[in-house]
């Protein structure tokens, strides 16, 4: 016989995805606006109605069960459905208007959002954005599960249910202290880059995978910053060189007698800026309107492509 939904709750689900994000169920019902004595009655009328524990509870805190970790996978992008019906529903004779929750990965968004943040607020001012910023896979992550409307990355083309437009190729430069071997090249080429000075950013940043993939070095050999403006201050202070991206370099009037800047003679050496979004979200067309209003006013430093 077929399962019929009576009984199961959009409310009861959002619950469960929350804890799973969480990992907790304090902060999940706070995240949720209940009380958490009221979220733990509703996931164990949830976990009786599926036949199914999702979670175990314990002193050592909250895990996934072995048979839940599918169910919450699921559950994840119906809530993410149910959200994107929702945003359909307010935008339907409007686009790109309400709220929009935009990531932005943290190499790029401190240079870049504030160009963003202006040109939306003269192109689309009824669009209300939200900005976070985070690493590649964790704001894919939140674009697949719902928690981000759309995301700007740099790296090749997602795929797995999402779908992308190129906003602009952003160059990379090369950054040393003013003593550096490199810094009194006439002209830098790739194959200036090999030594034991490289600076890295640490793992799971794009910058720094694609940093490795143009040096003739290795990670091993780098030394590493746990972020960009720190790895800035590293160079600064006399330690090594790196391959920084062109916004990254604006507003640097402080650093001008400690730090050198240098075009490199390789027109591949940079990364493609993108706008995400997920695949069945019914505002793809508005995204791609936006993407296409972004092009048009890019910031000096970068270029629009094809």
């Amino acid at each position: 016989m077929r399962a019929t939904l009576a009984g199961l709750s959009l409310r009861d689900i959002e619950y469960a995805v929350a804890v799973a994000s969480t990992l907790h169920f304090g902060r999940a019902a706070q995240a949720c606006g209940v009380s958490q004595p009221a979220l733990s009655e509703q996931l164990r009328k949830l976990e009786d109605l599926l036949g199914v524990r999702l979670f175990e509870r314990g002193h050592a805190g909250v895990r996934i069960t072995p048979r839940g970790a599918e169910l919450l996978r699921q559950a994840g992008r119906v809530a993410a459905e149910a959200r994107g019906l929702l945003e359909l529903a307010r935008t339907v004779s409007a686009p790109l208007t309400g709220q929009l929750h935009l990531g932005a990965i943290s190499t790029l968004g401190p240079y870049y959002l504030p160009h963003v943040l202006r040109h939306a607020r003269e192109a689309f001012p009824q669009l209300q954005l939200r900005l976070t910023e985070g690493q590649t896979t964790v704001l894919l992550d939140g674009l697949r599960n719902g928690d981000l409307d759309a995301a700007l990355i740099a790296t090749a083309e997602p795929s797995d249910g999402l779908d992308d437009a190129e906003l602009f190729f952003e160059p990379f430069h090369l950054v040393c202290p003013v003593t550096h071997r490199l810094a009194g090249l006439p002209d830098v080429t790739l194959q200036d880059l090999a030594g034991d000075d490289l600076m890295l950013l640490e793992d799971g940043h794009c910058l720094r995978d694609q940093a490795l993939a143009l040096c003739q070095s290795t990670a091993g050999q780098a030394r590493h910053a746990t972020g960009l403006e720190t790895l800035w201050h590293m160079i600064a202070a006399g330690e090594g060189y790196s391959l920084l991206p062109a916004l990254s370099l604006n507003g640097r009037a402080a650093m001008r007698d400690l730090v050198v800047t240098r075009h490199l003679d390789d027109p591949a050496a940079g990364r493609a800026v993108r706008l995400v979004w997920r695949s069945t979200d019914p505002r793809g067309g508005d995204f791609l309107v936006l993407a296409r209003s972004l092009r048009s006013a890019v910031p000096a430093g970068v270029a629009v492509r094809g």
